[in-house]
């Protein structure tokens, strides 16, 4: 294993090198930014496929992210990818004393994560909430924030009172909706805001459900297409009435 990581950061060397590749040796973290993100979601998109195959290849388009930034900054004079797998390592060392570190065992993934937080909260140098990536899609983000705020108690202490939040952030978005757009869009955020607090409550993930969401939408709406392209008729013909028609068709499906 470790060869052929050595293999894959003397290619990545190479390409650096003058005599290498003109495409790599002008990227800088700045523009290799999109296709970190781009090849995250990749894997995420195997996982979902459920192929080992399509995982594997996806993982090491991954890894090639690392093995790049790494290399741009050993050129800067930052660190190697050695020392980036070793600040992992000993990273983890440190968050498991119950494995490596001789302290007490714990006998449940819930005890695990309670005494990771722990640490962590105790080393975060931008407050509580400074561990949670800025980056983040929104949604999941507020979603991380609420939970960090609800493990020192700030949140609702019934399932009733987020639904009355969740009622009260709709009608004020209905107020202003049409006459102010700025407040409408602050309102809108509160919504959205409060729906990652119900899914929080719920035990549920916001990113993946609305990813459920958008591939269920997908799929019916292909349908809907390929059945009018079948039907040789044209999508911008239908009223609504036949829109609603072949959506309640595309479901039963």
């Amino acid at each position: 294993m470790s060869d052929r990581l050595g293999d894959l950061r003397s290619l990545m060397a190479r390409l650096r090198s003058p005599e290498g590749c003109p495409w790599d040796r002008a990227q800088t973290l700045d523009t290799l930014r999109t296709f970190l993100v781009e090849e995250a979601y990749e894997v995420l998109d195997a996982m979902d496929a459920g192929d080992p195959a399509k995982l594997r290849e996806e993982l090491g388009d991954l890894l090639f992210q690392v093995v790049f930034q790494a290399r741009i900054a050993e050129e800067a004079g930052w660190f190697t990818l050695d020392e980036v797998a070793s600040g992992i390592h000993d990273k983890m060392v440190a968050r498991h004393p119950h494995v490596f570190g001789g302290a007490d065992p714990l006998d449940s993934p819930e005890a695990v994560l309670e005494r990771w937080e722990g640490r962590k909260h105790k080393k975060e140098k931008d407050g509580f909430l400074g561990g949670v990536p800025a980056r983040l899609p929104a949604l999941l983000k507020a979603f991380r924030l609420t939970d960090r705020a609800a493990q020192l108690g700030f949140d609702w202490d019934r399932p009733e009172d987020i639904k009355t939040k969740m009622k009260e952030e709709l009608d004020e978005f209905l107020a202003v909706h049409g006459s102010d757009a700025g407040k409408a869009r602050e309102e809108l955020g509160d919504i959205l805001f409060t729906l990652a607090n119900i899914a929080r409550h719920a035990r549920i993930d916001p990113e993946d459900a609305l990813q459920d969401a958008n591939r269920k939408f997908s799929a019916r709406f292909t349908a809907i297409l390929r059945q009018l392209k079948d039907e040789g008729r044209d999508p911008h013909s239908l009223t609504l009435e036949e829109w609603d028609r072949y959506w309640e068709g595309a479901k039963a499906l």
